[in-house]
This record gives C-alpha cells, sequence and structure tokens, in this order.
C-alpha cells in the first residue's frame, strides 16, 4: 500500500496546528497514523528578539532522520509536506519560480506563433 507524508489537522476554528505525518494514502485525514514526524504551526508568529530581519515567522519541528527514513523507504509526500519538506533541506524545491516563469514566457511564444499561423491559413482560405 502506498505510504504518504501529509498533514493532520488539529487545534480549534480559525487556528490550525497540523502534525506532519506518515500514513497510507487511502486512509482519513486525522485517522491514527503509523508515525508523527513533526508539527507545523502555520499561524505566523511575532518576531523573535534579537532577530534582525523583524519578520515572523512559522513553527516547524521535524525530527530530520525519520522523514529521512520515510521518503528514503519510498514515502510520497504531499505537495504541502513536500514545501515544508524542501524548506527544511530534506527535498529539493518542486517548483522554481524562476523555472516557471521561463516557461510560461515559451508557452506565450509558441502561442503567440501558433495565432499568426492560424490568421495566415484564414486570409488564405478566404482568398
Amino acid at each position: 500500500m502506498v505510504l504518504r507524508i501529509r498533514l493532520a489537522r488539529f487545534g480549534k476554528k480559525h487556528a490550525p496546528f497540523y502534525n506532519i505525518v506518515v500514513a497510507h494514502a487511502r486512509t482519513a485525514r486525522n485517522s491514527r497514523p503509523l508515525e508523527v514526524l513533526g508539527t507545523y504551526d502555520p499561524k505566523p508568529q511575532a518576531p523573535r528578539p534579537g532577530d534582525t530581519h523583524g519578520r515572523p515567522w512559522k513553527d516547524i519541528k521535524l525530527d530530520l532522520s525519520r522523514a529521512r527514513y520515510w521518503v528514503g523507504v519510498g514515502a510520497q509526500p504531499s505537495d504541502t509536506a513536500w514545501r515544508l519538506l524542501s524548506m527544511v533541506g530534506i527535498l529539493e524545491p518542486q517548483y522554481r519560480v524562476g523555472k516557471i516563469q521561463g516557461q510560461v514566457v515559451k508557452a506565450d511564444s509558441a502561442a503567440k506563433s501558433l495565432r499568426k499561423e492560424v490568421e495566415v491559413t484564414r486570409n488564405e482560405a478566404a482568398v
């Protein structure tokens, strides 16, 4: 059976708190997982004292060795879990902004050239 690394939601209304868990792919979101790897609090926290940036931060606590083990065994992370695992350096980022923008530019230029070809064939057919 396929294993997934995903988030299980806990907390209250409008105050979510997630456990990062390993579970079978077809089980319910909050069913009992095989293992809890860590926690993720998506609510921005106040800047830490002495922080030079002064930006809010989000709390991620993760057992790195167990996360590496489950990824090595073949557990497939969900998109959100992939993003969190890439933040701590276990996985490569799935999407890179520059790469996506480059693909968009290529697609736009291909669409423009296709439109020109269609217009030329329509004009030839009309004549």
